[in-house]
């Protein structure tokens, strides 16, 4: 017996379009079911300025296929070498949502990254003055550090240290991977948290056990299952702090299978009808709508979408396995299990 549930249009609050022919092949994915998505600014080279931002939005657009209704929300990429006058005009213009801070070296295209913390003090209190959040990737990137600690020593280092130096500010705490990042979020009533698709599904032991799976792995990458499980709880709970951020993130798949193979899962196509089926899982079907459509836009200040999606239960969906670009094929997350939400 099939069985619907009606939300607004959800949002995603983290996005990779990339550009050129991957930008094309992609956008379509994300439109199809998302009113607005924070874009990531990490093209090479990045989105610095309000002109870049100008730019890719205008790329972005011209893209967008004719009858699909869909709103770029532009971020500019944090560096050392940022004027905080430009991030305000671009503000103040309407242009931008949020500024993105990648530690140098954390993840895809964060060469440009920040090393020296002291010298974004200034855009910082400029952010915090003028009211526009700061979106964390939330890694240190310290070789001593073991890859799976990286999320629990940013918070310690970096972002309490950021936090206090800097009242004021709102941050959101993106892709988060632990609970200790989900129990630092909670404790902080000027905090965001983004939560992606694939940390509710995949656990380390699916990125490694049985072989390696280079279309799971991801970064940050995913932990144990203690920490899957309090992403779960946090995403379901309908606690406002937590949003939906898909992270999905597109490689050609000859970059993914490659013995430096792209970290990045790529979830636009299929992301709706995994979150039904997890809430479903967590019998919290009637939270479904908070995390993926209200919570994300009361953060940044902005009106819930008046437009509405209906999934509906029926027989397993055959979403494609792979996304065609003019450079080559991009493998769809695949979650392990039959998916029975369709979204119309």
């Amino acid at each position: 017996m099939s069985k619907s549930l009606t939300i607004r249009r959800p949002d995603d609050w983290h996005l990779h379009l990339r550009d050129g022919a991957m930008l094309r092949a992609v956008l379509p994915e994300s439109a199809r079911h998302f009113a607005r998505a924070i874009i990531m600014p990490n093209l090479v080279p990045p989105v610095v300025t309000a002109d870049d931002a100008t730019a890719y939005r205008d790329r972005i657009m011209s893209t967008l296929p004719d009858g699909m209704d869909f709103e770029p929300l532009m971020t500019l990429y944090l560096t050392e070498a940022t004027d905080p006058a430009d991030v305000a005009a671009a503000h103040a213009s309407g242009l931008i949502t949020a500024v993105k801070l990648y530690p140098a070296g954390a993840t895809t295209n964060s060469a440009s990254g920040v090393k020296n913390f002291d010298n974004v003090r200034g855009t910082l209190e400029k952010m915090a003055e003028i009211g526009l959040p700061l979106c964390v990737h939330g890694e240190v990137t310290d070789a001593e550090v073991d890859i799976f600690d990286r999320e629990a020593v940013f918070i310690e280092r970096v972002l309490d240290p950021i936090r206090r130096a800097t009242p004021g500010l709102r941050v959101v705490m993106e892709h988060i991977t632990t609970k200790n990042g989900i129990d630092y979020v909670k404790s902080q009533s000027d905090m965001g948290g983004t939560i992606t698709t694939h940390h509710l599904v995949i656990n380390r032991n699916d990125i490694l056990v049985g072989g390696i799976k280079p279309h799971y792995y991801c970064l940050p990458v995913a932990k144990r299952e203690e920490h899957r499980l309090a992403l779960r709880a946090a995403a379901t709970s309908g606690d406002a702090h937590f949003f939906l951020g898909t992270d999905s993130a597109p490689h050609l798949d000859e970059l993914k299978e490659h013995p430096c193979g792209c970290a990045g899962c790529f979830t636009a196509t299929n992301t709706m009808s995994i979150l039904a089926e997890v809430f479903e899982q967590e019998q919290a079907l009637d939270r479904l709508e908070a995390f993926a459509s209200l919570n994300g836009p009361a953060f940044y200040g902005l009106p819930a979408n008046d437009d509405k999606i209906t999934l509906t239960r029926g027989d397993p969906v055959n979403y494609p396995t792979k996304i065609d670009t003019a450079d080559g094929p991009v493998t769809v997350f695949d979650p392990g299990y039959p998916l029975h939400w369709h979204v119309a």
